[in-house]
C-alpha cells in the first residue's frame, strides 16, 4: 500500500489476508526491520518471545527486530492485518516470493531470504501446525496491493 520509494525509505505499509486457520509463516526474525500489525478483521494468533498471544480487531503486535515471531489466523473467518515495516525495504521480500514458480526449491526460498536478512525456522512449521490446528500451504500468506 505504501513502498519503499513513497515513504522515503522509512517504512512499508503492507495489507496481508489471511484464511482461516492458516499459518502466515514459519517462526523467523528480521534483523533490520520492526514491524507492526494492526488487526483489521478476525482473530490472529502469535509467537513473541516465546510467548502466545491473541489480538482482534484495533490490535497491534509490535514485531521487534532481532525476536523470533511467527503469526497466524486464529480463527474460523478470514483474517486481515496492515502491517507497517520500518524502516521500508522489507516489502520486495514478498514481491520476490509470490513470484517463484509452485516448484522453486527451498534453496530458491533461502536465497531471497538471505538477501532481506530474515532468518526463517522452517523446522518450527509441524508443531505451529500441531499445536494450533493450521494449515500451511506452499506460498507465504500474500500481501494485497504490491506495486
Amino acid at each position: 500500500m505504501v513502498s519503499s520509494e513513497e515513504s522515503g525509505g522509512g517504512f512499508s505499509l503492507v495489507e496481508h489476508p489471511i484464511p482461516p486457520r492458516a499459518l502466515g509463516a514459519p517462526l523467523h526474525r528480521h534483523h533490520r526491520e520492526d514491524e507492526y500489525s494492526f488487526v483489521l478483521e478476525g482473530r490472529v494468533g502469535a509467537i513473541l518471545e516465546g510467548q502466545v498471544s491473541y489480538a482482534g480487531p484495533g490490535d497491534l503486535i509490535l514485531k521487534p527486530r532481532g525476536e523470533w515471531h511467527t503469526f497466524w489466523n486464529a480463527g474460523d473467518e478470514p483474517a486481515r492485518i496492515l502491517e507497517i515495516i520500518s524502516p521500508a525495504g522489507f516489502e520486495g521480500y514478498f514481491r520476490e516470493m509470490v513470484k517463484l514458480p509452485e516448484d522453486a526449491t527451498p534453496a530458491d526460498r533461502s536465497a531471497i531470504a538471505k538477501r532481506y536478512h530474515l532468518e526463517v525456522d522452517t523446522a518450527s512449521i509441524p508443531t505451529l501446525v500441531r499445536e494450533h490446528g493450521l494449515q500451511f500451504g506452499t506460498r507465504p500468506s500474500t500481501p494485497t496491493n504490491l506495486r
